[in-house]
């Protein structure tokens, strides 16, 4: 019997941008370089210095055989590139894990129960933005699957995809309600108050979580979890707010923003990550473990959610634009997010190399909360669950903090 061919991968998305931002820049060197030559482009202070030694080679090599050399790179960049996409988009890997069993469903969501029996129950609060598997991403890098071998029973929220009733929901309705409801079904489960563990945007909401019910949270973890979303970069906060504007009657008309209008956003932190890392894929052997965990963590990327209009604006407007997190201003249920009233016991692990919540961001929650433990590790947003230091660098500490904890 034949077997049926999978879809091809759609990503990354979204592909459009990506290629237009590339080929707009590599096919555009060779029209700068006159430009170059004669000294004509307004250079930031920082890049001047660098721009008159490369226009020093330029002028030593003979203008011919740069243009000949800059042209030959730019081919092989492009052959790379398109290499690479080709590749992912055909390579037969898919996720080789199947879903827990489900502890409690409402609407989309779910709680997955990822076991043992005797453990004690850990809630775990993922990005709405992205998928929670990041937590699960495949046999041989899950968090989740981990901490089942020690002694803990992970509860992980799928938020699953909004749905007609999820579009009209705001912050408010996830933390007020379907995660409070969440966490209830998870203290019954323990029989008393558990851990509750957000990753990223989860963090926030887990934050807010333990404020309105400290009695069933026994403490919290937050991992890689921003709080003043101006402390490095204000401005790009500020373009992440205005970037919803233009398009705000039409995403609370539609009830969502799309995945691709999320994925656009995020590639702003990075337009060239997608040349650096798919000219890099196309080098590896597609029979590689490299070669299949790249697949797995882009299949991941790419597989978003949309985001409810809501949430949108009150992510977009109130916490990248107005900063409302650390001005004090940010509202659940008609009640500031004080962290400075947490009365658990915290965990905070803020990996030093995130490009994502920079650390400057995250930290300014975990010195808010009276004596949060803070944890550093040398890795990045996404590395800090799924690279090969995260076991050393996060899981063995959090797995030894919740233990310790209980």
């Amino acid at each position: 019997m034949t077997r049926p061919v999978p879809p091809l991968r759609q990503g990354p998305r979204p592909l459009g941008l990506h290629l237009s931002t590339v080929m707009t820049t590599l096919l555009g060197s060779s029209a700068g370089l006159p430009h170059l030559r004669n000294g004509s482009p307004l250079w930031r202070p920082q890049l001047r210095g660098r721009a008159a030694e490369l226009g020093r080679q330029v002028a030593e090599a003979g203008a011919d055989a740069f243009r000949t050399a800059l042209d030959r790179e730019v081919r092989r960049q492009l052959d790379l590139l398109l290499t690479g996409l080709e590749r992912y988009r055909h390579h037969p890997y898919r996720r080789d894990v199947d879903d827990p069993p489900v502890l409690w469903r409402e609407g989309g969501s779910r709680l997955l129960d990822y076991g043992p029996p005797g453990g004690r129950p850990v809630l775990f609060v993922p990005s709405l933005v992205n998928r929670g598997y990041i937590l699960d991403l495949s046999s041989d890098r899950s968090l989740m699957r981990w901490l089942a071998g020690q002694g803990v029973r992970p509860l992980l929220i799928d938020w699953g995809a909004p749905g007609p009733v999820e579009r009209r929901f705001s912050l408010t309705d996830y933390i007020a309600g379907r995660l409070e409801r969440a966490l209830e079904v998870a203290a019954d489960a323990a029989g008393g108050p558990v851990p509750v563990a957000g990753y990223c945007m989860g963090g926030l909401l887990a934050a807010a979580l333990a404020l309105r019910r400290p009695r069933l949270v026994a403490g919290l973890v937050l991992m890689a979890t921003p709080w003043d979303f101006h402390a490095e970069d204000a401005g790009a906060a500020r373009r992440a707010a205005a970037f919803f504007q233009p398009f705000g009657p039409l995403v609370e008309a539609w009830g969502e923003l799309p995945v691709d209008a999320l994925q656009a956003l995020f590639a702003q932190l990075d337009p060239y990550l997608v040349l650096r890392k798919f000219t890099q894929f196309a080098r590896m052997d597609p029979d590689s473990p490299a070669a299949r965990a790249f697949v797995a963590l882009e299949d991941w990327l790419n597989d978003g959610v949309a985001l409810p209009a809501a949430v949108a604006r009150d992510a977009l407007a109130g916490w990248y634009g107005r900063n409302d997190p650390a001005a004090g201003t940010w509202m659940v249920a008609g009640l500031p997010v004080d962290p400075a009233r947490v009365v658990v016991p915290t965990l905070a692990l803020i990996p030093e190399r995130d490009r994502i919540v920079p650390p400057a961001s995250a930290l300014a929650l975990a010195r808010a909360i009276p004596n949060a433990q803070i944890v550093a590790p040398p890795l990045g947003h996404i590395g800090m669950v799924v690279s090969a230091g995260a076991k050393s660098g996060v899981w063995r500490p959090l797995a030894d903090w919740l233990n310790a904890a209980g």
